[in-house]
């Protein structure tokens, strides 16, 4: 079995409170969650569950409270500015919205680039590996030369995922990235995340508040609710079987469909993520 990334330990995160002698805000209530090399974790939960402040505080954009979050070995809770952006090129994220999250006065080519000469990469060594990348997500060539709104809400975010992979990173958090996509979409959308997943062993924190989405990526599976994580494990025994009362109402509103088909994918991916070497990346 492969090793941990990364490892939350106990993690409060807290926010001020808005009013005279009011009390802070407690969005994460000691959560304790691991991820995998090469492994998908769906967190999954309704609005206001936390789920998203988590991701955050994993990418420095939330502060932590109490607990530790350990990432390759290395304790991350409290980097500095400097240390982060040093850290960017291992924990790339895929946002929500494709289109707010790419500049809509840049082409593709320089989007994707943008990252790679940032981080010293030569200019035709970064354009050569702009093609790589498009070729990896799934778009042409010519896509180089074009603007984001030229583009559908699928093929913007196949933009997106490329720009994440574009640094190598051994995890991507990923925050609701299907969840402005129509449902076709979001199927071959979700595809490409597994896909690229298996060719190049990348770990996802998958966050997302529909259980029939993470039922489809994931190896293994968080339910937040008011803070907490109140129910995890095998994706199969999660979004099939699940025994908190909270996991079973989101049972019922995505109910399984074909469910003797995507046992046997994710066994397949499975079997797959258990034969990965100890120290593959």
């Amino acid at each position: 079995m492969t090793d941990s990334l990364l490892t939350i330990d106990d993690l409060v995160v807290e926010y001020p409170g808005k009013g005279f002698r009011s009390q802070p805000f407690r969005a994460l209530k000691g959560v304790s969650l691991d991820i995998r090399r090469g492994e998908t974790v769906g967190l999954v939960g309704e609005s206001g569950s936390g789920k998203t402040t988590l991701g955050r505080a994993l990418l420095g954009l939330a502060p932590v409270t109490e607990g530790r979050i350990t990432y390759d070995g290395r304790d991350i809770s409290h980097l500095k500015r400097q240390q982060r952006r040093a850290l960017a090129d291992e924990i790339q994220v895929v946002f929500q919205d494709p289109y707010s999250s790419l500049n809509p006065n840049l082409t593709i080519e320089q989007i994707l680039t943008e990252p790679l000469t940032a981080g010293g990469t030569p200019s035709k060594e970064a354009k050569s590996r702009v093609r790589d990348l498009l070729e990896q997500v799934g778009l042409p060539g010519d896509a180089r030369s074009r603007l984001p709104r030229e583009f559908s809400g699928g093929q913007r975010q196949r933009v997106a995922i490329a720009r994440a992979l574009a640094l190598e990173p051994k995890l991507i958090v990923c925050d609701e990235p299907v969840s402005a996509l129509d449902l076709s979409t979001q199927a071959r959308v979700l595809d490409l995340f597994i896909d690229i997943q298996e060719r190049t062993g990348v770990a996802y924190l998958f966050i997302t508040h529909d259980l029939a989405v993470v039922r489809h990526v994931s190896h293994r599976v968080a339910v937040m609710y008011h803070g907490e994580i109140v129910e995890s494990g095998d994706g199969d025994q999660v979004t099939a079987r699940p025994q908190h009362p909270y996991t079973q109402r989101l049972f019922l509103a995505a109910p399984v469909p074909n469910p003797d088909e995507q046992k046997e994918r994710r066994a397949a991916r499975r079997a797959l993520l258990d034969a990965q070497p100890a120290d593959a990346a």
